[in-house]
């Protein structure tokens, strides 16, 4: 009888290679990576590694998946997803990226932010309380950030 670690430590070691933990992180930080406007819009799908030769250096290729509409977009974005991948990873950690047409999951990174309108009293509270504030442009802004902390303190008070 052996222990249940050594035959974890083993299979593990095996199925979660480097790679795929690369891949894992990414995947974790893919609307950091992506953007917000294009995070929906593609997935991380694997990490080509190629080692070092004597004439080339070592690389290191994400495939994303994408929509075919989109996979024309997105290589102009290239570069930008480059420079946040090695941001956040460290320099020269993904050395290329290839976009691949294909189906991508329907479900949605992002939740989309459902903003409840104010109620009567809210505004009047709102609007009594600017009342003092005489630079318009000023009370705008005042009016703006009122706005959104009733709005958030509403939806606070609705998850509790």
């Amino acid at each position: 009888m052996r222990p249940l670690s050594e035959s974890t430590a083993r299979i593990a070691s095996k199925n979660f290679s480097r790679k795929y933990i690369a891949l894992g992180r990414i995947s974790k930080q893919w609307v950091d990576v992506m953007g917000v406007e294009f995070a929906d819009k593609a997935q991380p799908l694997k990490i080509n590694y190629r080692k070092a030769t004597k004439n080339k250096s070592a690389t290191a290729t994400l495939d994303i998946a994408t929509s075919s509409s989109y996979a024309t977009i997105l290589p102009y974005q290239k570069g930008v997803i480059l420079e946040r991948i090695n941001r956040l990873f460290g320099d020269n950690w993904i050395t290329d990226i290839r976009f691949i047409a294909s189906e991508i999951s329907e479900t949605p990174l992002l939740k989309k932010k459902i903003i409840t309108p104010l109620t009567r009293a809210e505004k009047t509270y709102l609007s009594d309380t600017l009342n003092q504030v005489d630079d318009p442009e000023f009370r705008e802004k005042l009016e703006s950030l009122g706005k959104a902390l009733l709005t958030d303190i509403k939806q606070m008070k609705a998850k509790s």
